[in-house]
């Protein structure tokens, strides 16, 4: 199981909510299995909707 704040505090590189959906969505093509919201992200581009963004990048990836 991943923790999304596992991944933000893994991935400094990543500065914005469009690079973490990208980020969520090779976690889950890499095989991660679950996804575990226990943080809101900081970015300052974090949308009202951004749980369900990032669940359907990781179940879905780039297929959207």
């Amino acid at each position: 199981m991943a923790l999304l704040s596992d991944l933000i505090i893994q991935h400094p590189e990543v500065q914005s909510f469009p690079e973490l959906v990208k980020l969520v969505a090779k976690c889950g093509k890499d095989g991660e299995v679950f996804l575990q919201f226990d943080v809101k992200p900081d970015y300052r581009d974090t949308p009202r909707n951004w749980a369900m963004q990032l669940e359907t990048s990781f179940y879905w990836g780039d297929k959207k």
